[in-house]
């Protein structure tokens, strides 16, 4: 397959030659003309997807409080930093208060029937009672203490001291990170899950996302793993080099773009949420025949270049360029592999053949 299709491009060349060769004779032995040949080899392209960063979704937590009550303060804010159980607000709640009532009543219980237990124990050693009347303060007092562990379970769930001084209700942090936003103010009710918004979000940012726009045109260009480098406009000069993670399957219908995910240790939590980013990326994607930029001259719209046909001779080329980077060109359409393409001193063959 590769030779053929060398040989369909060979074709093309050699039409090309025929219509725009204008042959240039230079006196035998002048200095200062180099050439080099042409050469079919894989395009690289680099493609530029512009992109942000974004917190994993699987590492931000919406807090919302278990009851509901008034806020009666909130001692966190956006930006603050943030330990795993730290204290994040405090509310008075009737729900907190009823389920504190609900333990002191079943720690009452239990310890009646406990006692009751005990005497039945007494009286049952002493022939006194039958066998069914103790199974019975048995079972009592087991059912007692399941009541009193679910109470005290329900305590625990809302964050509530029963031996604290104050019964408020605490909203702890449920695990460390950095607090994006607050969406509660001291005074305010707060409808625990119905409420419309968190009174807080925290994100754990030492590991972050670049989350980019592939074009639909690049899309085949790129795979999951291929090497990516992100540059950030806050940071000039900078790289972090990673991989790409993930591609998404959706396309945006009105950009006609595709979702890029590239994936950054964070450690020193210099990446903020939505900052600019640029994912670079490096693609082969097709074969074609390069030389060097230096090569190629310019006449209005139309460019050329000096092929050698002999040592003293050389033909004026009209060729069809793309650009690969600063130093090569792809030439699509005029030359053919192998052919020695002048590279210094076409300057001078153009003021001979003028």
């Amino acid at each position: 397959m590769s030779a053929c299709g060398s040989r369909q491009q060979a074709a093309p060349a050699s039409n090309a030659i025929a219509s725009s060769s204008t042959d240039v004779t230079i006196p035998a032995g002048s200095r200062g003309i180099e050439t080099t040949a042409a050469r079919s080899q894989p395009i690289v392209v680099t493609i530029a997807a512009p992109a942000r960063i974004v917190p994993d979704p699987a590492r931000v937590i919406r807090v919302f409080p278990p009851a509901g009550g008034r806020i009666i303060t909130v001692t966190v804010h956006p930006g603050d930093l943030v330990r795993k159980g730290q204290v994040l607000a405090t509310l008075e709640s009737s729900d907190a208060t009823g389920a504190l009532s609900d333990y002191q009543k079943a720690q009452a219980d239990l310890n009646l029937k406990q006692k009751a237990l005990q005497r039945s124990q007494d009286l049952k050693d002493h022939g006194a009672l039958s066998e069914r009347d103790l199974q019975q303060a048995q079972a009592d007092f087991s059912m007692a203490q399941a009541t009193l562990a679910a109470a005290a379970a329900r305590l625990q769930y809302l964050g509530v001291n029963p031996n604290a001084p104050l019964k408020q209700l605490d909203v702890f942090a449920p695990r460390a990170g950095a607090i994006l936003d607050t969406g509660a103010a001291p005074g305010e009710l707060s409808k625990a899950l119905d409420a419309a918004q968190p009174l807080c979000t925290i994100a754990d940012l030492s590991e972050v996302w670049a989350e980019g726009e592939l074009y639909e045109k690049d899309i085949n260009a790129i795979h999951v793993g291929d090497e990516a480098v992100v540059e950030l406009a806050a940071f000039p000069g900078k790289q972090w080099k990673a991989r790409v993670a993930n591609i998404g399957y959706a396309l945006d219908p009105v950009a006609r773009t595709l979702k890029l995910r590239v994936v950054l240790p964070n450690p020193a939590l210099k990446l903020k949420p939505d900052m600019f980013a640029t994912i670079r990326l490096t693609a082969v994607n097709r074969t074609g025949i390069v030389v060097p930029a230096s090569a190629l001259l310019t006449s209005g719209q139309q460019s050329y270049l000096y092929v050698r046909k002999s040592p003293d001779t050389f033909a004026r080329r009209l060729v069809t360029v793309r650009p690969v980077d600063g130093s090569l060109v792809e030439i699509t359409s005029g030359l053919a592999p192998g052919e020695l393409v002048v590279t210094q001193g076409a300057l001078m063959l153009r003021d001979a053949g003028s």
